[in-house]
Order: C-alpha cells, then structure tokens, then sequence
C-alpha cells in the first residue's frame, strides 16, 4: 500500500501548486495591457454594445470577485467562455489537445529512441570517432533552437526538395473520406507521418541531444563502479555486462530529465506549432494571448501547468520500477 499512499500525498500536494498556477495566471492575463472586449467588438463599438459584453463575461466586476468565482468555477470544471470564440474553453480545448498531445509524444518517443542508443555507443565506445561524433551531435542539439530548426527543415524539405509538407498536420486517427488524397486508412497514417516528420524532429532534438549526454554520463559513471569490474574479472561478456549489470542502474537520472523536460516540451510546442501552422494547444495560446481572451489564456495555461505536474508524478512513480531500492512503504 505504500505507492498508493506515495500516490495520495503527492496529488494532494499538487494541489497548492495548481491552485499557484490559477493565481499566477489570472493575474498576469489580466495585467495585460488594453481592452479585449475592443478588439473583440473593433474600432468603434457603442457603449450599450461595450456593457453588455462586459456584463456577460462579468468584466464589470471588482478583480477579486472574479478571482474567486474562477476559481469557483475550476474546482467544478467550468473555466469559462472564450470571449473571441464565444465558446466554452473546455470545448476550445479539447478541439485543440489532440495535434499538441500527438506532437508532444512523438517527439518524445524520437527523442528516448534516438538518444538512449546514442548514449549507451557513446559511453562503451568513449573517447573514440563514434563517441566524438555523438557528443558533437549533441552539442548542436542542445545549442541550436528548435525553430529554427523547424525552419530550416521547411527551407530544405518542402521549399527546395519538395518532398515534405511544411504546415498543418492530419491526425493518425481521421476518417479518410475528410482527408485530401486518401482513399485508405493505410493512406491517412503514410499522409500523417509525412505531416509529423519534421515538427516532430524540430521538437525533439533539443530533448534527445540533452538525454544523450545524461545517457552517456549515467553509463560511464555506472560502469566504473565495483561490480562492474567485477563482472569483468570473472569474465563476464562487456555485452552482458551492459545490458544486465550497467544499463537499468543507469537510467534513473534519464527519468529525471525526461519529467522536467516537460517544460521546454510545451513551450518549444507552442514555437513549432506556430512555425508549422498545426492547430494546436500552442497556437492557441498563442492566438489567445493576441485577441487578450482572458478565460482562454488562463485555461490553456492551466491545462499545460495540469500536463506538467502530472508528468512529475508519474517520474517519482516510476523509480520503483527501475530501482528497487526505492521503497514508498516509509513516506509520510
């Protein structure tokens, strides 16, 4: 019962920090310079026009009766309607959580499968042309920003060559009646690949040249410990030794990273979405941001601050599992 009871407190401990995220948000969003119900109405709208938005929205009340009926209102899930869509956020969003949650494990999933092997050839091969060149590779992913990136891919692939396409992006799971030039189910998922390529490798890159040098680093530290030369005195194949002595004990500080990573992941998302025009949580925000659409800002806000904490969570959770020498049963 001891991960259940880990499990409890730690949510319950989320908690505050949500409840910070709330404050901090609505606070900011609502700092922000000029008048949405301006742009939302144009250049020119009459007083009775101004009041009645103003009354709908409840922008005509005091900031701390609106602080607290939104926070009201998230405790219940209600955060709220879009004043530029007119909508309740919750529907804007979940619209927009597919391409971004789509994009998010993709390029998560290219960034642990590239970066994982990189950094365990890196650390058996140290000092020699493979690891040089995979710490090289590394540097300029860390160094290089991923819009840029993701612009050059555009520049290269889709301008020059012309083989990728550079905007929106089709889900895997579209019926292929709605889609442009497929006929098959196999058709959609070839056209959505083609479409999540190079978002994806912009994303992830930054993401994957961070974990290969951890890899590499966890892998070389491991490998110099006792039981590992000992291993090597008795015999043991240098294959074997990687794969059953060395490679589990050295992911741990890879689950770290990969938790607080999440971080740059949604904000490096908002960039790519914007660079590559898919419809998502980041351009939404972005968009949100723009027209001052306060109830939108602060829910996509919070609903990336959600994905975060939950991400933190589940890291914590899954140090059990790879190091059993973790144990809940004693936390308070």
């Amino acid at each position: 019962m001891g991960i259940y009871r880990y499990t409890f407190n730690r949510l319950l401990q989320a908690i505050p920090v949500m409840l910070g995220v709330v404050t901090i948000t609505f606070v900011m969003a609502n700092a922000i310079p000029g008048d949405p119900v301006q742009i939302m109405l144009g250049p020119s709208p009459s007083q009775t026009e101004i009041e009645a938005i103003r009354s709908r929205y409840g922008l005509n009340k005091p900031l701390w009766v609106r602080y607290i009926n939104y926070v009201a209102g998230v405790l219940t899930g209600d955060f709220g309607r879009s004043i530029f869509y007119g909508e309740p956020v919750t529907t804007k969003i979940a619209q927009r959580m597919g391409p971004t949650m789509l994009l998010m494990t993709s390029s998560y999933a290219f960034a642990i499968l590239t970066a994982i092997p990189l950094g365990v050839i890196s650390a058996k091969r140290r000092n020699k042309p493979t690891d040089h060149a995979s710490r090289f590779v590394s540097l300029i992913g860390v160094s290089t920003p991923s819009f840029w990136i993701g612009l050059m891919f555009i520049l290269v692939f889709s301008f020059h060559f012309q083989v990728l396409p550079s905007t929106n992006l089709i889900m895997p799971w579209a019926d292929p009646v709605e889609v442009r030039n497929a006929a098959t189910r196999v058709d959609v998922l070839v056209l959505s690949a083609r479409h999540l390529v190079m978002p994806m490798i912009s994303l992830g890159t930054l993401q994957m040249a961070a974990l290969t040098r951890i890899e590499r680093s966890s892998m070389l530290e491991v490998l110099s410990e006792d039981y590992v030369q000992l291993a090597r005195a008795y015999g043991v194949k240098e294959s074997a030794i990687l794969r059953k002595h060395a490679f589990r004990n050295a992911q741990l500080p890879i689950i770290t990273i990969l938790g607080l990573q999440l971080t740059g992941l949604i904000g490096g998302a908002v960039l790519i979405e914007t660079v590559f025009q898919i419809n998502g949580m980041g351009k939404l925000i972005v968009n949100s941001i723009f027209r001052q659409d306060y109830p939108l800002i602060m829910g996509t806000t919070i609903m990336f601050g959600a994905v975060f904490v939950i991400g933190v969570i589940l890291t914590d959770l899954s140090y059990a599992y790879i190091d059993p020498r973790v144990t809940y049963d004693e936390v308070d």
